[in-house]
């Protein structure tokens, strides 16, 4: 199979981004009549006026801190940061001085109120804050004020400049840097917040001091600070170790750190490190999507996606660098800009009609700082938003954000997630839930390997499901390849379990023989002695199908087991198996049908969630899991085919019949033949050698005769 990798960044990589930040200290206001501006930007003025001007002649009120996230005064110190930031940007759009009086007004009342603040009072098993219960949301929140400071500073008399800084800036940024040294030196999604505050802050008030603590950490060694963070949490692709929720999350205080050292220190190139590393990142994060939501993968709030404020920030950076007109289609979804000159160029070129669709593609993205530490691969049926789409999680582990859920898999059709991740358990900002943060189920439920859909061995997670353990451990890419319409990646893992080895290959096929693209999923899980082989898939919608026949389940439940996740599953009913099977379900408008053969699968189990949960912090989501037990190893090919449409506002059912019939699997020498029978009475070939040499040709026989192919994998041919 001859390799291939997209591209995405190539010719990118030596544009400077200077032009995303000009070498110069914030611009003075430029008003400009809201009919001579774009749509897009005016719209967003707008909207941003909408928020502010009612508050203008408002007492605003700066609360002492009580609350953890979603009560009063969390989200009332979260709407004033809003405030400040953004009646900042309006006095730049605009020069109208009652923005620059409002942030003057507000930025005092904190200078009166913090420097008395102890740590806050709802703080829980995170570092906590002072303003919020955890101080992350303390470097969010100086964030925000201190572009808008910076913005009207000028505006500000002089006394009034010194009792900010004095009262709000200087206190808390020594807060959050020696006062919390733990969180300020990590290398971390944390401790990149709380150093972009700082060294924001740093550039803001002339503290040069601070500066140099945010760009080189506090001992100044440059063991942690921004240049670390920036050479340890991405790899050569722009991937964010932690996953691309958390990539999404930490873009912002990278970019906006960026954008002030290129602004004040321009010498530094700043956006130019490591071959633009921060670009290259905006493009992965957008790759990491689906619909316009990001994959959920790791800790993931589900509902998150491109047109966070984050990724509107980090588009307008690009393109404003770039001239990538492919970056506007993202804009037009986001359905917003920043309200900065490249927000405003961003929203120019949207008007002039300069939008070209975004090129989304399968992609293999390494992760680790080297690029050494497996890969998250994306293998797409088009380049289309809705294209289908199969996300092979083959990373690292992620950092303590990170499921213990190597050779894991999604999978995306019509719009939708079909073959399903969980996520976080968590409600954000939901007092009444956990204060909003992550929930014990997030421990017990959702980073356990049986809430993915990947191998577990004697219904134990991955490493234990120790995050110490597992972050010495990744995946070994073994292909990522394309040919004759069959997008192959495959990966490996020896040390999930003692003794046990276990590699997965999983294709993406569109071939004419089948008429619609198709998955193919091929597991091996080979270890010394009996094991139980558990192979999960999570999935949305209703069995509507299955030759198997399931028992039990309907009069009481049971749960499946007592420890790493399974203690929350139903056993909803369970069916033996002999040598295979196939089951069916309804989604949205579609059916999926999952056509599998193993000799090791003895039964398949139907599971609901919802098990030892008193508190209702999970959904009731479903799975179907393929067991063996006694057995030394586990082997299994299934193939996953999306097919037909059902409406019942227009009472019709096409096409509901799939076309595979029936899945094979021979192997011989270490090899693997996977034929692919289909009811129009043809057949696919895919074979698999596990071995990387190209070049090399392979052989497997059947009793129909002999197929071969050559290098690691590909179409496999009747000898002749």
């Amino acid at each position: 199979m001859s390799k291939f990798r997209v591209h995405l960044f190539a010719g990118l990589a030596i544009l400077a981004l200077a032009g995303a930040a000009q070498a110069a200290a914030p611009a003075k206001p430029t008003p400009v009549a809201s009919a001579q501006l774009p749509p897009l930007f005016a719209a967003t003025l707008a909207k941003s006026k909408a928020f502010v001007d009612p508050q203008l002649r408002k007492t605003i009120d700066v609360p002492v801190p009580a609350d953890a996230g979603g009560g009063y005064t969390h989200e009332r110190h979260k709407d004033n940061y809003r405030l400040i930031y953004e009646a900042g940007m309006l006095y730049r759009q605009t020069g109208d001085k009652a923005y620059a009086d409002l942030v003057r007004r507000v930025l005092l009342d904190y200078a009166k109120l913090y420097p008395s603040l102890p740590l806050h009072p709802k703080r829980a098993n995170q570092v906590p804050g002072k303003l919020f219960w955890q101080v992350l949301n303390d470097s969010v929140w100086l964030v925000n004020s201190v572009q808008g400071y910076e913005a009207v500073k000028d505006a500000i008399p002089a006394a009034d400049r010194a009792a900010i800084e004095a009262g709000v800036f200087r206190p808390m940024a020594a807060f959050l840097s020696t006062g919390s040294p733990k969180t300020f030196d990590s290398i971390h999604n944390h401790g990149t917040w709380a150093l972009a505050a700082v060294g924001m802050t740093g550039y803001a008030i002339g503290d040069q001091g601070l500066v140099k603590q945010a760009l080189y950490g506090l001992d100044g060694s440059g063991k942690s600070g921004f240049y670390k963070q920036l050479e340890e949490l991405f790899s050569p692709d722009g991937y964010y170790a932690e996953g691309p929720y958390y990539q999404r999350y930490a873009l912002s205080p990278f970019l906006l750190l960026a954008q002030s050292i290129q602004r004040h220190d321009p010498s530094r190139k700043i956006l130019d490190y490591r071959d633009g590393v921060l670009r290259k990142a905006v493009y992965a994060t957008i790759q990491e999507s689906y619909g316009g939501l990001l994959f959920p993968i790791n800790d993931a709030i589900k509902d998150k996606g491109l047109d966070t404020p984050e990724l509107v920030h980090g588009v307008a950076v690009t393109y404003a660098a770039s001239k990538d007109p492919a970056l506007l289609s993202i804009a037009i979804q986001q359905g917003s800009v920043v309200l900065s000159p490249e927000g405003r160029e961003v929203a120019a070129a949207i008007a002039r009609g300069e939008a070209r669709p975004f090129p989304f593609a399968s992609i293999k993205l390494r992760d680790g700082a080297k690029g050494d530490k497996g890969a998250l691969v994306v293998l797409r049926s088009g380049p289309k938003p809705k294209d289908q789409a199969l996300v092979f999680k083959a990373t690292s582990q992620g950092m303590g954000h990170g499921h213990f859920d190597k050779l894991s898999w999604l999978f995306y059709d019509a719009g939708q997630e079909v073959v399903t991740d969980y996520g976080a358990a968590r409600f954000l900002n939901v007092e009444a839930k956990a204060g909003g943060r992550y929930l014990p189920e997030n421990d017990s439920w959702a980073q356990q390997t049986v809430a993915h859909n990947t191998l577990v061995v004697d219904e134990k997670s991955q490493f234990g499901a120790n995050t110490d353990i597992g972050e010495k451990h990744w995946p070994t890419i073994l292909a990522f390849g394309a040919k004759d319409g069959v997008q192959m990646t495959a990966a490996s893992i020896d040390d999930a379990w003692p003794g046990v080895r276990y590699r997965r290959a999983m294709a993406l096929i569109d071939r004419p023989e089948v008429g619609r693209p198709i998955v193919l999923d091929l597991v091996r899980g080979e270890g010394g002695g009996k094991h139980r082989f558990d192979l999960p898939l999570h999935y949305d919608g209703q069995i509507v199908d299955s030759g198997l026949k399931f028992q039990g389940g309907t009069t009481e439940l049971k749960p499946l087991g007592k420890a790493d996740g399974y203690q929350h599953l139903w056993d909803r009913g369970r069916a033996p198996v002999k040598d295979g099977g196939r089951v069916s379900w309804f989604d949205r408008g579609r059916f999926y049908d999952y056509v599998f053969a193993s000799g090791d699968v003895d039964q398949v189990v139907l599971t609901e969630l919802g098990a030892n949960d008193p508190n209702y912090n999970l959904r009731n989501e479903r799975a179907f899991i393929l067991r063996g037990d006694d057995k030394d190893s586990f082997t299994l090919a299934g193939v996953l085919e999306p097919h037909g449409a059902y409406s019942a506002a227009e009472e019709y059912a096409r096409d509901t019949i799939a076309s595979v019939k029936a899945v094979e699997r021979v192997s011989e020498n270490g090899a693997d033949l996977v034929l692919i029978r289909l009811n129009s009475g043809k057949s696919l070939a895919i074979g698999v050698s596990w071995d990387p040499d190209p070049a090399k040709r392979h052989r497997v026989s059947t009793p129909s005769g002999a197929y071969v192919w050559t290098g690691f994998s590909g179409l496999a041919n009747p000898e002749q």
